[in-house]
């Protein structure tokens, strides 16, 4: 596996992104990231559009949800095995029909469960390209101190396309046509999915999994057998519900309001929060364990998303979003952190989509309840999901902090850089 050398001193983003090849992948899989950031969203605003329900909106939307989170960790098997492109091109292909096919029916007034249907391969199919990157830089900086400044580059990037995303889907679909937003996101997937895969030389080398199996005589394991990844699965679940309840209730709430367009100031508000914490993260030396952080992180997670339910001002609500966001991006790099000493090199793709497709899953949730409690009750209903969510989710991690602990037989030598989230989510 290729290495970088790097120098004694600290690593800092400029001496990251000075890597051969880095920019390579890192710009096309940009674009290809945006599905995590716009699905979600452009498929509540245009099913809200044309049914009037959050409830359905919601609804849909969680079915691409729970979709991607089942079939993502198949997928990170298969570029595991296969290597990326073979997994990459196919997807991007099937994605960008799926996605042009909701909408048709969406447009053309299918009943409900036909948008059902057409949401499965839309969430299926969505490009797995944060994982991805994540294994590239594994392949590029395994063993060396640019690692962790990779990890916090890889929430920084994520949370950029979560200040982006929301912001442009949302303007898209307010200001051209309710449609546009998945329209622009198919279009992204398209271009940005298919660049990424052309980038072969970065590509890490695959059948890595295999090979091992073979050597003992025995099959890999999931890494989902392992107890600790497990925890973690929870802990992202809760992260989902933040990222589903925000979307919907902050939509639901800039309706109540009479200013549509809010939707996109506050949700950029909130990602950008994540975003700037995403920064700080890899700019300080931390002298406090990763599990700590994790529970100390996810605490102040808790207690921002538990206060959003009781406010009812533009102001108010983009402050404590801002905070929200702040309080992700630690828990969530923390978690990635963790995960590396817990999950074998061969199943380094898989375990990053485990917990993106947590995220996914937790999100696809919060979008059901959240959209079925914001039409019978209200935005503010709908702010009661996070706080659920986060709370069952910290009451796991407190009860199960010890198997977050590496154990020796799960040690590995190489280990895998932390993600965020994209999630499917938006």
């Amino acid at each position: 596996m290729e290495s970088t050398v790097v120098s004694e001193k600290r690593p800092g983003y400029g001496q990251l992104l000075r890597t051969p090849g880095a920019l390579s992948f890192l710009l096309p899989g940009f674009a290809a990231r945006q599905p995590f950031a716009m699905l979600t969203i452009g498929i509540v605003l245009l099913v809200q559009h044309t049914t009037g329900s959050y409830g359905s909106a919601g609804a849909v939307a969680a079915v691409t949800g729970v979709s991607m989170a089942l079939f993502a960790p198949q997928s990170g098997k298969l570029a595991d095995r296969l290597g990326q492109r073979a997994v990459l091109v196919p997807g991007v292909l099937i994605h960008t029909t799926s996605v042009s096919l909701l909408v048709a029916l969406a447009l053309g007034g299918a009943p409900l469960w036909a948008l059902f249907l057409a949401a499965v391969p839309s969430g299926a199919s969505v490009p797995q390209v944060g994982p991805m990157v994540r294994a590239r830089w594994a392949a590029k900086l395994d063993g060396t101190p640019l690692m962790p400044t990779a990890a916090a580059f890889e929430s920084v990037t994520d949370e950029f396309t979560f200040v982006v995303g929301p912001v442009l889907a949302t303007a898209l679909c307010t200001g051209v046509h309710p449609a546009a937003g998945l329209i622009a996101e198919a279009a992204l997937t398209l271009v940005g999915g298919l660049f990424f895969a052309a980038q072969r030389a970065t590509q890490p080398a695959h059948g890595l999994a295999a090979a091992a199996g073979h050597a003992d005589g025995e099959p890999r394991r999931s890494a989902l057998s392992i107890p600790g990844v497990r925890v973690l699965v929870i802990a992202f679940l809760g992260i989902g519900s933040v990222f589903g309840g925000m979307q919907v209730s902050l939509t639901a709430f800039s309706e109540e309001i009479g200013n549509p367009g809010a939707n996109g100031l506050l949700y950029g508000v909130f990602a950008a929060g994540n975003m700037l914490a995403g920064i700080a993260m890899g700019a300080v030396a931390w002298k406090v364990g990763p599990r700590r952080r994790l529970l100390l992180g996810y605490a102040g997670l808790t207690v921002a998303a538990s206060l959003l339910w009781s406010v009812h001002s533009v102001l108010l609500l983009g402050a404590l979003g801002l905070v929200v966001g702040l309080c992700i991006a630690p828990a969530l790099i923390t978690g990635y952190t963790i995960v590396e000493t817990l999950v074998p090199a061969t199943s380094r793709t898989e375990a990053f989509t485990w917990l993106t497709g947590a995220v996914a899953l937790g999100q696809a949730a919060a979008v059901t309840v959240a959209g079925r409690l914001a039409d019978a009750h209200g935005a503010s209903a709908g702010f009661l999901v996070p706080m659920a969510g986060t709370l069952l989710a910290l009451v796991t991690l407190i009860a199960l902090r010890s198997r977050l602990h590496p154990r020796p037989a799960s040690r590995v030598a190489a280990r895998g850089i932390g993600h965020r989230v994209p999630v499917a989510v938006d």
